[in-house]
């Protein structure tokens, strides 16, 4: 609870990953991938319920060995891989008996998340009455250097723009989102179906903490932070 604001937090892991497959409960650094980001929301000082929101079997048991409330099962419909991630959420708040003011979604694929983060993404939103908040990290890939390739491959500039910088530093500080943390009021979230607007505040991660597992070599790079850390 937070200004006697009530917190739900939810972690989406739907079965089915084609990337990795059984990516959410791959062993990395000695426990299940989901194990990393329950372990860290259970030490948030502002989150008052943590479920999951999964369709498979095999994910649910690891989440409830490692403490994870889990009180329904996602319907399949919600779990394809065309599915809007925006409509799991609105689900798994109608299915609560429990009223909540803010809710905070946390992606399995975002494991170097620290407590920190979740905790201050939190006040971010609420000292800040925000519609919703969202961790971004700084990037160097400017959209001013990408192309589009025809069908000749001839090259087309993504931006179409005279006022392109010439060197790369000479561009301004752009920041991606890295999908470690969304946080939203429950009122805009429920009427909006969206976790951005133009009001959304920002909340700065370094390049260390957003590590976004996707593939097999993510999972490598994970593993060697792991051992050097």
């Amino acid at each position: 609870m937070i200004q006697s604001k009530r917190v739900l937090a939810i972690i989406p892991a739907r079965g089915g990953s084609k990337g990795v497959p059984g990516k959410n409960i791959y062993v990395v650094g000695g426990k299940p991938l989901l194990a990393w980001t329950i372990n860290e929301a259970q030490k948030s000082r502002y989150i008052d319920r943590l479920i999951l929101s999964s369709d498979d079997d095999k994910i649910i048991q690891v989440a409830l060995e490692h403490g994870c409330e889990v009180p329904f099962v996602r319907p399949p419909e919600l779990a394809t891989d065309d599915a809007n991630p925006v409509d799991a959420v609105v689900h798994a708040i109608n299915s609560l008996d429990e009223e909540y003011d803010y809710v905070v979604l946390l992606q399995v694929t975002s494991p170097m998340r620290s407590v920190e983060d979740i905790d201050e993404c939190i006040e971010l939103c609420v000292n800040g009455n925000a519609s919703s908040s969202v961790s971004v990290t700084k990037t160097d890939k400017s959209p001013y250097w990408m192309y589009e390739l025809d069908k000749n491959q001839n090259m087309l500039p993504l931006l179409q723009t005279e006022a392109r910088p010439q060197r790369r530093q000479d561009g301004p500080e752009l920041y991606e989102l890295n999908g470690a943390l969304y946080v939203a009021d429950v009122k805009y979230l429920l009427a909006n179906r969206a976790f951005m607007s133009d009001e959304t505040l920002a909340y700065i991660m370094p390049g260390e903490r957003s590590l976004d597992i996707d593939t097999e070599l993510d999972i490598k790079f994970l593993e060697f932070l792991l051992e050097t850390s």
